[in-house]
């Protein structure tokens, strides 16, 4: 099979917003009047974002789920996206498995793929998506102010936890592990919460790399600091693990190392003034995600990490860095 056969058959859909699709040397998309363009890139490598022999029908749901948590971020409603892929080999179920996985999640946010690129080589996957979010109106780091609230989506850590287990760091039972590794392989990007911060939130980041690292760049990009209580996100992480284990309880550190340190989550953490508390909970439950408070803004420089007594921590929480 030929490199335009492969996207024929694989990745050639017909388009209905797009102006147009695949098939040409560029695609062309139409931006509604009174919004900006939101666009974000993202690769995975084999070998390093995910497991050779991982359920390739998982691997394309993360291969765009990943980016379009980045549009969640935004505030940005998905419009479309492009592929840019290479292969080893044509692997004709494999990429029937790759493909199924990735356009059901295209379908399920009405993300049209529109066009990209196929070449001979390492495994290597790389998406770009666009979105829109309204002129004025998209949620960045920078908007952080003193006094805000600190949020997270869902029950960070839990994709760590499969990782850990998967490398035979920690022992889980085989239906824990069954019901923690979507959570790694099959990440559910925020775009409905996202979409209902608008307005909200102040600033907003996806977690990828970590959550207190990602929390990082917001206070970095907002000239703040924050205090952040440990007890509030491992808890939540706790809670999530008593529910899977058949018999005894992890270890605290490992927990707190992988609810605040873990990374690959694509949760959202957020900031929002203490007065859109209740808009905050509203946009939660409109968006079906669960939105924790775990801190709050603070003037003074740093990431300042408490004990839920209020007592800081003297472990260091390293979040996930490809050239450290």
């Amino acid at each position: 099979m030929g490199e335009f056969d492969l996207i024929a058959r694989f990745f050639t859909r017909p388009v209905r917003r797009a102006a147009l699709g695949v098939g040409d040397d560029c695609a062309l998309l139409s931006v509604t009047p009174g919004m900006q363009l939101a666009v974000s890139s993202d690769m995975l490598v084999e070998g390093r974002h995910f497991f050779a022999d991982v359920n390739p029908a998982h691997l394309g749901h993360k291969a765009l789920a990943v980016n379009l948590s980045d549009l969640a971020a935004c505030g940005a409603k998905p419009l479309a996206f492009t592929l840019a892929l290479a292969l080893a080999r044509v692997d004709e179920p494999w990429l029937q498995a790759f493909a199924g996985g990735l356009l059901a999640l295209a379908d399920a946010h009405g993300c049209e793929l529109v066009g990209g690129d196929t070449t001979g080589g390492p495994l290597n996957i790389c998406v770009t998506v666009f979105g829109e979010v309204p002129a004025g109106q998209a949620l960045l780091r920078s908007g952080a102010r003193v006094g805000d609230d600190i949020y997270v989506s869902g029950t960070p850590g839990e994709a760590r936890l499969a990782l850990d287990a998967l490398r035979g760091r920690v022992a889980l039972p085989p239906a824990g592990l069954a019901q923690l590794r979507p959570r790694l392989e099959q990440p559910t990007p925020r775009v409905a919460l996202g979409l209902q911060l608008r307005g909200v939130a102040s600033s907003a980041i996806d977690v990828s790399d970590g959550l207190l690292g990602d929390l990082g760049h917001i206070l970095k990009a907002s000239g703040v600091g924050a205090c952040v209580d440990a007890s509030a996100a491992t808890d939540l992480l706790a809670a999530s693990a008593h529910s899977i284990r058949d018999t005894g309880t992890f270890d605290t550190q490992t927990l707190m190392q992988c609810a605040l340190a873990g990374g690959d989550d694509y949760e959202l953490v957020f900031t929002a003034a203490p007065t859109q508390r209740d808009a905050v909970q509203a946009a939660a439950q409109a968006s079906g995600t669960r939105a924790t408070r775990i801190g709050r803004i603070e003037a003074a420089p740093g990431l300042r990490v408490v004990d839920g007594a209020g007592q800081a921590l003297a472990q260091r929480f390293a979040s996930f860095d490809h050239f450290a």
